[in-house]
Formats: structure tokens, C-alpha cells, sequence
């Protein structure tokens, strides 16, 4: 079923595919807008707020960080001193002890360099495991609408390849971010210990590489941005195409396939070189200016020693200090060509994370509360584009304990009606309420505890069969759920597995047949224990034997309970307490079988179209 929706009615059913009931096609790729960063400093505040929840190994990185900092920083100086006072006069009485004393520099820069690194890895682990925690999260509680209007690849792309940035970036950023301001500072300070002229001739290279990080960074955050949205695309348009592999080779699309494929495949390999191209140029253009640097400074400093106004020793630290004070600017303009990328995808992680979450607070204490399952609809209006009307006006009245059949043409409002009811969607104007009360009085979480759904199209999540109808009611038995399989008559087939109950299902159910996932969700509805169920076609999947015990389980299953049956065969609605004849969002028809058979009008041609090309039996 397509997410852009040829009719609205669609729409709605994609609505509940979306939240896995069943899977749904997405929009084509190349419809998402491509969306460059709007805010990079509020997203790298947001990125922040979650990295200092890490705030005993961030302090243990920064002190790390700023010892090994020092140790590097003390190395040219003793080199300078080893060359002026031992080296250049050729006394060798101190030389080996200050060589040591260089080696043990150096080799406890190496120690805490490993500890910085390895404490550096867990805090960003940590904080993109809070991230992907809370992104998954927000999946749970976003309203239907909001997966209405997404590919499940893209989806999958911010929960994996974006968090995927952010955690990279985080590895490689942290440390050199914090390091690189304890070089740069600390090597200014020992420079200008040693020599002011040699100090300004060593910074002026900095302009010049202000300038050359803001012309390449320009378009590096375009281009990175650019990139995860075709990526997402990408995945998107994999993943429907596998899921609809079957009917893609029955209607020969394979080679149509192929070169949609192709050319979502080459947008994102040209704006992945573009991306590339410019990030991996910030480095030779950095190293370029570097050794530009490194060739100044040994000039001038060549004519200061001439002219004793330095000495050799002075030299040499300064071309040491200069590489150290060059190499956090060339860090950080690589570092912050990274970040680009890493707000691309943060920014679409907080995107969704930013979407207000659907209300899930009880509104009064009614944990233990049962409805009856009275519905009433009064004039509801509702549409999911403006200007579009999908209801108009509708009233119906649904007795506790009644049968009421949707019956109506593909668009005409069926799947709307339960999308309001369970409030997947809420309405534009009206009223719907239950055993006299507004729902907007209960909680969702309560009222949708409170409705059974079986859809046509059965889903099944991966783990165990008994795993699966227990996903019904969570603290039943297991002699409950065994109950309720043989209630769905489930229980037969169940038991021909090696396994059982006990046997493990593949994704989506694929070790099954369609029939047998059908049953496993009817079963599901049955251990629930709902007041008001809703049968999207429950049966349509499984073979006429089945379907008549499907049927019988059915009757025992609605008896008590409110029931909404969308029928298309209307055969399966016959004993309906009253059937609703939907017609372009209106009820233009009402009654039972037998009254509108009499009336002769839209519903009567229905069934006599029906009985004529033999589906109703």
C-alpha cells in the first residue's frame, strides 16, 4: 500500500501498516526534500547536553588530556635545552641523563594518551547509546501521522547511519578537540618564553588557514547534508523493493527496478564525491600551509642566530612548537570538516526527537476500569489534507455487544473511522464517545488497551509463537495463551511445529504461511480480552476450512463485546447486527442484511455483483 496515497482511504490503512501492523510502500525516492543544516550551533548544543551526562570520564579526558599536553609541550623545551647546553658547547656529562629524561617524557605522554583514548571511546559510546535509546523511544510514542509521512529506510537511516556519524565524529573529536586547545595555548606560552619576533612570525600562517577552513567548510555541511538524505533514500527504495520482491517479478518491474535504482544510486554517488572531494582536501592544504610555516621559521630563525639573537636550541624548540601549534589548527579545521557531517546527522536525529510525542499520562485513575463498548459517533468530520474531506458529518450508534459492518467502496472512510476511534488520528469537529464518555477523557494508552485489532494483513514480530500472542496481554500464562490459540484454532497447527509454542519465527514471520501469521494475530486479539474488537477482513488470508473455524471462533470471540467489521466479501457479514454503507465519507445506507437486500439500492447491487462472480457463497 503506498505512503503518497492515490485516494485517502489509503492513507489510512498505510497509517496502521506503518505502525506494524503491515509493511507499506514509501514515497518514491527523490520526492524528500533535501534539508541542509538550519542551526549547527543549537544541534552541537543539543549534542553537548547529551555528552556531559558523561561527567566523570569527561573530567577524567580533560585532566588526561591536559597532562599529556604538558608532556608534549615539555619535550621541545628539553630538546632545545639538550642542544644549547650539551650539544652545541660538546659537554657530554648530562646528555644521557637528559636523554632518559626525554624518553620518560615521551613514554608517559604514550601511557596517558591510551588512558584519554580508551575513556574518550566509552563516553562517546555511552552518548550515542542515550541517543539511539531515546530515538527509539520517541518512535514509540509518535503519533500515527508522523509515520504516515515517512519510508520505513528512512527511518532506519537516522536510527543507524546517522547515529552511525555522530558516534564516529565523537571517537575522533573529543579528545583532539579538547587536546587541540590545550596545544594551541600551551604552545603560544612556551614560545613566547623563548622569542616574541619568532613567535609572531610563527602565527601569522594562522590567518591564512581561517581562510582556507571557512572557503572549504562552506561546502562541506551542503554536501554531507545531502548525502545522508540520499542515503536514506537509498535504503528506503532496497528495502521495499525486497519486500515486494514476489510482485515486482509478477508484473516484470525487475529492469523498471533496476534503473530507478540506478539513478538514486548515481545522486548519491555525485554528491558523495562532491562531499568527499572537498572534505578530503581540508588535510593537504592544511599540510601545505604547514610546511610553508616550517620553511619560514627556520629562515628567520637562521638570520636571528646570525645575528646571536636567538640561539640554535631557540631554533630548533620553534620548529617543534610551531608544528605542535600548526598541527591543532590543521586538527581542528579536519575535525570541524567531520562535524559537518555529524550535524547532518544529528540535526535529522533531533528532528524527530523535537516531534511532540503523543500524550500517554492517565487523565484519571481507570487502570482497573472495563468499558462496555457503546460507540457513538456525532457528526464527525475529518480530513488528513486540508480542503479534503474524508467524513462528513457522520453519526452511527454501536450498542454494546452489537456487530457493525463497514461496508463501502476502496476511499469511501472505513479505515478512517477506526483510525479516529483507536485515535491514531483525532478529529476536526464532532464527537466520538464511549458508554457516554468523550474519549478525549481517556488516556490513549488506556483506550487502546480497551479495542482488539486484527488486521487483513497479519504481522509477526521475531521471537517465539508463544512470544507472539502474549504480545496480546504481556502478564498472561501460559495455559492462557494456549487457551486463546485454541480458541483462534491456532492451537492445531501450533502443535505440528517441532517446537510448539516454543518455536522461533523468522522476520516478519516468514517460516510461516500467511493463514497460519493470521491465526497467530486473531489469537493475539483473543488473549487481550478486548471490549471492543475490529476486523479488518480478518479471514481474507486463509483457505475456506480454516476460515469457517476462523468464523465459529469469531462468533464466541465477538459474543459480549463491540465489534467493527470492514468486510469486503460480504458474505462474512451477513449475521451483522447492522451494516453500514459507507459512500464518500457519508452513511448513505443502514440496517441489517435482509433490510438492505429489500431497499435495492447501493448495497444490494454490491452483493448481487458479488453473488454474480461468485464471491459470496
Amino acid at each position: 500500500m503506498s505512503s503518497n496515497k492515490h485516494s485517502n482511504e489509503q492513507k489510512g490503512s498505510a497509517n496502521l501498516s506503518q505502525m506494524g501492523f503491515q509493511q507499506s510502500r514509501g514515497p518514491r525516492p527523490g520526492e524528500v526534500p533535501i534539508v541542509r543544516s538550519k542551526d549547527a550551533k543549537r544541534t552541537l548544543l543539543k549534542i553537548w547536553n547529551y555528552v556531559k551526562r558523561q561527567r566523570q570520564g569527561l573530567l577524567v579526558v580533560i585532566f588526561c588530556t591536559a597532562l599529556t599536553s604538558c608532556l608534549l609541550l615539555l619535550g621541545p623545551y628539553l630538546i632545545g635545552k639538550t642542544m644549547d647546553d650539551y650539544i652545541v658547547p660538546h659537554k657530554f656529562d648530562g646528555f644521557i641523563l637528559m636523554g632518559f629524561l626525554l624518553l620518560g617524557v615521551y613514554f608517559l605522554g604514550a601511557v596517558f594518551t591510551w588512558i584519554q583514548q580508551y575513556v574518550a571511546s566509552s563516553l562517546s559510546q555511552n552518548t550515542v547509546r542515550d541517543m539511539r535509546q531515546d530515538l527509539f523511544e520517541k518512535y514509540q510514542h509518535l503519533p500515527v501521522s508522523f509515520f504516515d509521512q515517512k519510508t520505513h529506510g528512512e527511518l532506519m537511516s537516522r536510527t543507524t547511519n546517522d547515529i552511525a556519524n555522530v558516534s564516529n565524529t565523537l571517537n575522533q573529536t573529543v579528545v583532539q578537540l579538547i587536546s587541540s586547545v590545550f596545544m594551541l595555548v600551551g604552545s603560544v606560552i612556551m614560545m613566547l618564553s623563548l622569542s616574541l619576533w619568532m613567535t609572531l612570525i610563527t602565527i601569522l600562517i594562522v590567518p591564512s588557514i581561517i581562510f582556507i577552513t571557512k572557503k572549504i567548510t562552506k561546502y562541506t555541511r551542503q554536501y554531507f547534508s545531502e548525502q545522508q538524505k540520499h542515503l536514506g533514500e537509498v535504503n528506503g527504495f532496497v528495502q521495499e523493493s525486497i519486500s515486494g520482491l514476489k510482485v515486482m517479478k509478477v508484473f516484470g518491474r525487475e529492469a523498471k527496478s533496476i534503473e530507478e535504482f540506478r539513478e538514486i544510486n548515481e545522486k548519491l554517488r555525485s554528491v558523495s564525491v562532491k562531499a568527499q572531494t572537498f572534505s578530503g582536501s581540508m588535510g593537504p592544504m592544511m599540510n601545505t600551509m604547514r610546511n610553508l610555516s616550517f620553511v619560514v621559521i627556520a629562515v628567520c630563525g637562521g638570520i636571528f642566530a646570525y645575528h646571536d639573537i636567538i640561539t640554535i636550541g631557540v631554533i630548533v624548540s620553534f620548529l617543534h612548537y610551531s608544528n605542535q601549534f600548526s598541527q591543532p589548527i590543521n586538527q581542528l579545521a579536519n575535525q570541524y570538516n567531520m562535524l559537518q557531517s555529524a550535524i547532518a546527522g544529528a540535526e535529522r536525529v533531533f528532528e524527530v526527537l523535537d516531534i511532540e510525542s503523543e500524550t500517554v499520562e492517565e487523565k484519571e485513575a481507570m487502570s482497573d476500569k472495563r468499558i462496555k463498548g457503546e460507540v457513538i459517533f456525532d457528526h464527525v468530520n475529518f480530513s488528513y489534507k486540508p480542503d479534503v474531506p474524508i467524513l462528513k458529518k457522520l453519526s452511527l450508534n454501536a450498542l454494546p455487544g452489537q456487530m457493525v459492518a463497514l461496508v463501502g467502496p476502496t476511499g469511501a472512510g472505513k479505515t478512517t473511522i477506526i483510525n479516529l476511534l483507536t485515535r491514531f488520528y483525532e478529529i476536526q469537529s464532532g464527537n466520538i464517545f464511549i458508554d457516554g464518555e468523550n474519549i478525549q477523557q481517556f488516556s490513549k494508552q488506556f483506550l487502546r488497551k480497551q479495542i482488539g485489532l486484527v488486521l487483513q494483513d497479519a504481522y509477526v514480530f521475531s521471537g517465539t509463537i508463544r512470544e507472539n500472542i502474549r504480545y496480546g496481554r504481556l502478564n498472561a500464562t501460559d495455559k492462557e495463551v494456549e487457551d486463546a490459540a485454541q480458541l483462534a484454532y491456532a492451537d492445531t497447527f501450533i502443535k505440528k511445529l517441532p517446537k510448539g509454542y516454543d518455536t522461533h519465527l523468522n522476520a516478519e514471520g516468514g517460516n510461516l504461511s500467511q493463514g497460519q501469521r493470521q491465526l497467530l494475530t486473531i489469537a493475539r486479539a483473543v488473549l487481550a480480552n478486548p471490549s471492543i474488537l475490529i476486523l479488518d477482513e480478518a479471514t481474507s488470508s486463509v483457505d475456506t476450512r480454516t476460515e469457517l473455524h476462523i468464523q465459529e471462533a469469531m462468533k464466541s470471540l465477538m459474543k459480549g463485546r463491540t465489534s467493527f467489521v470492514i468486510a469486503h466479501r460480504l458474505s462474512t457479514i451477513r449475521e451483522a447486527d447492522a451494516i453500514l454503507v459507507i459512500k464518500d465519507g457519508e452513511i448513505i445506507e443502514q440496517g441489517s442484511h435482509e433490510n438492505l437486500l429489500m431497499q435495492n439500492g447501493f448495497y444490494s447491487n454490491l452483493y448481487n455483483n458479488q453473488l454474480t462472480q461468485g464471491h459470496v457463497s
